[in-house]
């Protein structure tokens, strides 16, 4: 269970948390598509990463309407290519120290990649390296047109 300070819960390929305290951050639409286009993971919204690398949740005043946000752009091609998740993939917590919403992205099929966002399939295509999204290589786009990426 994530408490209030989880020392034990770091970001890594798998798991990316962003405060969102101001709302959806723009950053979460690099981060589904590094999740889709490598191994899947898991977005906690309502949480920072601390100097420490540890992870603190802070929670959320609405998260309801910042589910609704992201559903509604999720729809949207010209912010992402393909929606890959289904209801249940995106959950309102309730844990030590507030509301998070938690969205358990999957790996994408070999016909849906690479997800890209923007409309950009050269700009916008990311993959999952460490903690971190980064921007994918011609090569490792066609690998994934190609369906040799996984």
């Amino acid at each position: 269970m994530i408490s209030a300070r989880s020392p034990h819960y770091r970001e890594n390929n798998r798991l990316e948390a962003k405060l969102a305290t101001g709302g959806l951050p723009h950053s979460i639409w690099e981060t589904y598509s590094a999740f889709a286009n490598t191994y899947g993971g898991v977005i906690l919204l309502g949480v920072e990463e601390l100097p420490d690398h540890s992870l603190r949740v802070q929670g959320l005043l609405d998260p309801q309407e910042l589910v609704e946000q992201f559903c509604a752009l999720l729809s949207d091609p010209k912010v992402v290519s393909v929606n890959l998740l289904k209801e249940e993939d995106i959950q309102i917590l309730h844990v030590d120290g507030g509301d998070i919403v938690a969205i358990f992205v999957p790996m994408a099929e070999r016909d849906q990649l690479p997800v890209y966002i923007g409309g950009d399939l050269v700009r916008g295509s990311y993959r999952r390296s460490g903690d971190g999204d980064y921007h994918c290589t011609q090569a490792e786009r066609n690998a994934m047109l190609s369906g040799r990426f996984h």
